[in-house]
């Protein structure tokens, strides 16, 4: 049996995902890695913090505002019963 066959089928959305430029790589290294998405978020509150620096307090705000509809989502999937 070829190793093609045993694989298992991937889906839609996961062949989308990889198929991006930056975030299948991303999505890729996690996989194999799981301990890579700390050098992820890393990289990201780095980043945070030289926008602040930069721009100012704008920077820290908008990162919260794109944060607002996953804890919207969040909020109402653990008030499911």
């Amino acid at each position: 049996m070829s190793l093609a066959a045993e694989a298992p089928a991937r889906s839609l959305a996961s062949r989308i995902l990889h198929a991006t430029p930056v975030l299948g790589h991303i999505a890729r290294d996690v996989s194999r890695d799981i301990s890579t998405i700390y050098y992820l978020l890393t990289i990201l509150v780095t980043l945070i913090v030289l926008g602040v620096k930069t721009w100012g307090l704008a920077a820290l705000v908008l990162p919260a505002v794109a944060f607002v509809p996953v804890m919207f989502v969040l909020l109402i999937w653990i008030t499911l019963p």
